[in-house]
This record gives structure tokens, C-alpha cells and sequence, in this order.
């Protein structure tokens, strides 16, 4: 019995620790700066999934918690039900505060990867982001509105990352 309980506890620390990790062939940005980062993002693109399903306006708004963590607000438009969706969660730097790779949890003890891979780290600007796996893909921009050659330059190396370019949602914004 005790046997099973550790193999069990094993695998949980595993499946949960795969859930904030980088996918293979993609590497997040180096000499990132999180108060450069703080501040509101609007979605300009991503991967269809069940949590923003049907959303449109989608903001993403970054703040420091006490905690040294990073409390994060995303909300959106919902035009099924003409209402606002708002979701709190919190992230952590998976390495170190230099490294685009942090842990988000938006219920409980749940992780998973929140990897900036491409950042416009002129002016902050625009980001790339993934998460533990290529099912997950956003394009955040400080503005609402980008140019077509920024949202090409997004597709072309999602494309050379392997991630499914003819599923991007463009969103409303």
C-alpha cells in the first residue's frame, strides 16, 4: 500500500511539474523585465480553448502582489451572454526573474507554463506567448491594433514552432 501511495505522489509531482514546462524547441526570452512588463495587454490573437471560448476584448492586466508574484487580470466580452468575464489568478517565475517563463495558477495549487518566447524588448510593445504545450498560443500587444507585417511575423514563426497557424482567432477588439 505504501508503495502505491508514493508511486501515486510521484506521479502527481510529475504531471504537475510537466504542466510548467517549456515545449520542446521553444525558448523563452532572456534578460526579461518584469516592471517593464507590468500593465494592461490586449489579446490580439491566440489558440481556441475552452477558458476564452467566445470572447472578445480580451485584456490582460499585470500587477505586483506582496508576495513578489504577479497577480494577473484577464477579462473579456462574452457577446453569448452580453456580459464581462473576469479571471484573478497569480504567476511565479519558474527559474529566475530574468527568464520569460513563470508558473500562472488561476484555481488552487494548478499550474501551468505562461512562456514569453518573442518580446519586443525595445519598447514593450508586443508579446508571444505559449504555455507547457502547443495547444496554447497568445499575441498580446500594448495597443489593440497592429500592424499586418507584425501579425505576419507572429504566423510565420508560430508556423516555424509548429504550432497550428490555420486555428489563430484574430480577436475583436
Amino acid at each position: 500500500m505504501r508503495f502505491y501511495l508514493l508511486l501515486s505522489t510521484l506521479i502527481s509531482v510529475l504531471f504537475l511539474s510537466a504542466c510548467t514546462s517549456v515545449p520542446s524547441g521553444i525558448k523563452p526570452v532572456e534578460q526579461f523585465e518584469l516592471p517593464r512588463y507590468l500593465g494592461t495587454w490586449y489579446e490580439v490573437a491566440r489558440l481556441d480553448h475552452s477558458f476564452e471560448r467566445g470572447l472578445t476584448q480580451v485584456t490582460a492586466t499585470y500587477s505586483m502582489q506582496a508576495d513578489g508574484g504577479v497577480r494577473v487580470i484577464n477579462r473579456g466580452f462574452s457577446v453569448a451572454e452580453q456580459s464581462w468575464d473576469d479571471a484573478e489568478g497569480k504567476a511565479y517565475f519558474v527559474e529566475s526573474p530574468d527568464i520569460g517563463h513563470l508558473k500562472v495558477s488561476f484555481f488552487g495549487p494548478f499550474y501551468g507554463a505562461y512562456v514569453v518566447y518573442e518580446l519586443d524588448k525595445t519598447d514593450y510593445q508586443y508579446a508571444f506567448i505559449t504555455s507547457y504545450k502547443r495547444d496554447y498560443l497568445w499575441f498580446l500587444s500594448r495597443t489593440p491594433k497592429v500592424s499586418d507585417a507584425l501579425k505576419q511575423q507572429f504566423v510565420t514563426q508560430a508556423k516555424q514552432l509548429g504550432f497550428a497557424v490555420d486555428e489563430i482567432i484574430w480577436v475583436q477588439q
